[in-house]
C-alpha cells in the first residue's frame, strides 16, 4: 500500500502546538487553516517527490522519517533527514513552482500533515497571522540550514560524526548506514571505521 486514509481530527492539537513554537497562534487563526490540511500516511520507501516533479506540497512529519536527497555522479548526497515534528519539502521547486532536482522518499512509513501550495496561497490571503507565521517558518528553516552549512566546514569528518551521534544517537538504529554517511558527507569506509572506534568506547 502506498498511501493509507486516516483521521486528521487526533491529529490537529499536535500541529496547533507545533506551530506555536514558531509564534503565538490564536486558536480563531488556526480553525481557519485546518480545512485546507490533509493527513497522509505511507509505507516504507515511498517517493513523494521524484527528480523533475513540481513541489506541491509542505508537509509536517508527524510519525516516521523522510529523506531529501539528489542523484550524483558518485551517487546519492542526502540533504535532510526529517523526523517528527520536523518540516519537509523541496523550497526551490515549492516557492518557484519549478522542477526539482530533490527526491522525497519515506526511510520508514510515515504520517505527514500537508498543505498543498494552492490551497497555502488561499489561506495566507484570509488571515494576516497565518500569513506572519509563514514568513518565520521559512525564515527559520534557511537560518538552520546556514548554520549546519557552516558548522560542519568547520569541523572535521571525525568531529562532525561524533557531534551527530551524540545528538541523535537514536539515528543510528533508525537509517541505514549508508544513507547516514550521505548525509553527513562521510565516505562509507571511514563512518563504518568511526563506528567501530564508537562501540569500542
Amino acid at each position: 500500500m502506498r498511501e493509507r486514509k486516516l483521521d486528521i481530527k487526533s491529529y490537529l492539537e499536535h500541529v496547533f502546538a507545533y506551530l506555536q513554537r514558531f509564534m503565538e497562534l490564536s486558536r480563531q487563526d488556526f480553525d481557519l487553516l485546518c480545512p485546507y490540511l490533509e493527513l497522509r500516511a505511507f509505507d516504507k520507501k515511498v517517493a513523494l517527490l521524484k527528480e523533475g516533479e513540481v513541489e506541491d506540497t509542505l508537509n509536517i512529519v508527524m510519525k516516521g522519517m523522510v529523506r531529501k536527497y539528489f542523484k550524483t555522479k558518485k551517487g546519492e548526497a542526502t540533504l535532510q533527514l526529517a523526523t517528527e515534528g520536523h518540516i519537509v519539502q523541496s523550497e526551490v521547486s515549492f516557492h518557484t513552482r519549478r522542477p526539482s532536482d530533490l527526491i522525497l522518499e519515506t526511510v520508514e512509513p510515515t504520517v505527514m500533515i500537508t498543505i498543498r501550495y494552492d490551497n497555502l496561497q488561499e489561506v495566507l490571503k484570509q488571515s494576516i497571522a497565518l500569513e506572519r507565521l509563514a514568513r518565520t517558518i521559512v525564515t527559520q528553516m534557511f537560518v538552520k540550514k546556514d548554520i549546519r552549512y557552516f558548522e560542519n566546514l568547520q569541523m572535521t569528518t571525525r568531529e562532525r560524526f561524533l557531534a551527530y551521534v551524540t545528538n541523535h544517537p537514536h539515528m543510528l538504529q533508525r537509517v541505514p548506514q549508508k544513507i547516514l554517511a550521505s548525509y553527513l558527507n562521510i565516505k562509507p569506509e571511514t563512518f563504518s571505521r568511526l563506528k567501530h572506534l564508537l562501540r569500542r568506547k
